[in-house]
């Protein structure tokens, strides 16, 4: 079961599509809907035949995606129904269970909560639409777009810069105050404090 990137050419539906993490940053979700309105409607057809969403067949024939989670969510709510996939390991000889602890043990799966705190498999939601708010999980998404730090191909990196900005800054205050937070953790993002996190790119 050797890992083989395989593009799907027939679109799957995105309600059927499974997700490998609890939350999506919402305030993300929304950037990436406003990205898609800009598009000219003769573009938009090139666009989503340039985006493959990477996915783990697992049992059933069930699409587990393991990465672009907002862009899923933003096409959803844009009324856009179905996607193209890339297979990148079929799991779907596993049973459920054994599937599960592969897609954790491989970091195709990310099961923590709004607060970063650690669920069971259990919680992880069914669908797309399930998937909750975590608000810093929006500002690191901001910060990493304002230079904050770079684009890393560790699993869900985002998420841990997400913790680093959680244990740093009151949730209560993300609503009211997001603009003037995402300038304090661009700055923060850019110290020593930091440079343990994947994609760091402050002063050596």
């Amino acid at each position: 079961m050797a890992d083989d990137v395989k593009p799907n050419l027939k679109p799957v539906p995105i309600e059927v599509l499974r997700p490998t993490q609890m939350t999506v940053g919402l305030r993300e979700v929304a950037f990436k809907r406003h990205e898609l309105r800009a598009l000219p409607n003769s573009k938009k057809g090139k666009f989503l035949g340039h985006h493959f969403i990477p996915a783990v067949l697992g049992p059933k024939g069930f699409y587990h995606i393991v990465d672009h989670h907002h862009l899923a969510r933003a096409l959803q709510e844009e009324g856009i129904r179905e996607v193209f996939v890339t297979v990148i390991s079929d799991l779907s000889a596993l049973d459920k269970e054994a599937f599960l602890i592969v897609l954790d043990n491989r970091s195709w799966m990310h099961p923590f909560d709004k607060s970063g705190v650690r669920r069971t498999y259990a919680d992880i939601p069914k669908t797309v639409s399930g998937l909750t708010d975590d608000p810093f999980r929006s500002l690191a998404g901001d910060v990493l777009r304002n230079g904050g730090y770079a684009k890393s191909i560790v699993p869900f990196s985002e998420f841990l810069w997400a913790d680093f900005f959680r244990r740093r800054f009151d949730a209560a205050r993300l609503d009211d105050d997001f603009d003037k937070i995402a300038k304090q953790a661009l700055k923060l993002a850019k110290t020593r404090e930091a440079n343990y996190l994947p994609g760091w790119c402050g002063p050596n």
